[in-house]
C-alpha cells in the first residue's frame, strides 16, 4: 500500500499532504529531528530522528519503497528515493524523475559553488499560492499513478 514520506523540518506543504492523504486514506510519515505540531490523526506517523547531518534523509531512504511517495526539497534525498523505486515531489510541485534528477543534482552543485565563490547571493524565490496548487495536483497525480501500478 502506498505511503507518503515527508522530509518535514522545513516543509511548507504539510497541510496539503494531509488533505491528499485523508482523501486516499494513506499513512504519512513526517520525519524530522525535532518535535513539531502535527495533526492528531491515525494516518500520521511522527518520526523524530537524532540530530545530525542527513539523519532524516537516511531514515526516509531506508524505509521508503517502490509504492511510496517522498515529499522533499532535498535533491540528493529525492535521488535516493527514486533509486528505491519511489516517486519524489518537491514542495513547489516539481516532480523529480529519472529523466531530470541528474540535471537537478548538477544545478544544485553548480549553485552551491557559485554561492561559495560569491558569484551569486542566495535567497530562493518565495513560496506562492501557485506553488501550493501545483504541489497538490502533483501529489494527487503521484498517488493515482502509484495506486494504478499496484493493481497492474
Amino acid at each position: 500500500m502506498t505511503e507518503i514520506f515527508v522530509d518535514a523540518d522545513a516543509c511548507p506543504v504539510k497541510d496539503e499532504v494531509m488533505r491528499v492523504a485523508e482523501r486516499h486514506d494513506l499513512v504519512v510519515h513526517f520525519v524530522s529531528n525535532a518535535f513539531m505540531r502535527l495533526p492528531n490523526d491515525p494516518l500520521v506517523r511522527r518520526v523524530i530522528v537524532p540530530d545530525g547531518p542527513d539523519a532524516a534523509d537516511d531514515w526516509i531512504a531506508e524505509h521508503i519503497g517502490p509504492h511510496d511517495i517522498a515529499v522533499t526539497q532535498d535533491i540528493p534525498l529525492a535521488d535516493r528515493c527514486l533509486k528505491q523505486g519511489a516517486e519524489a515531489i518537491g514542495p513547489t510541485g516539481r516532480p523529480f524523475t529519472d529523466d531530470n534528477i541528474g540535471t537537478a543534482l548538477a544545478m544544485r552543485d553548480l549553485t552551491a559553488e557559485l554561492r561559495e565563490t560569491g558569484a551569486i547571493a542566495g535567497n530562493n524565490p518565495g513560496f506562492t499560492q501557485r506553488d501550493r496548487s501545483r504541489f497538490l495536483q502533483a501529489l494527487e497525480n503521484a498517488v493515482r499513478r502509484k495506486r494504478r501500478s499496484q493493481t497492474d
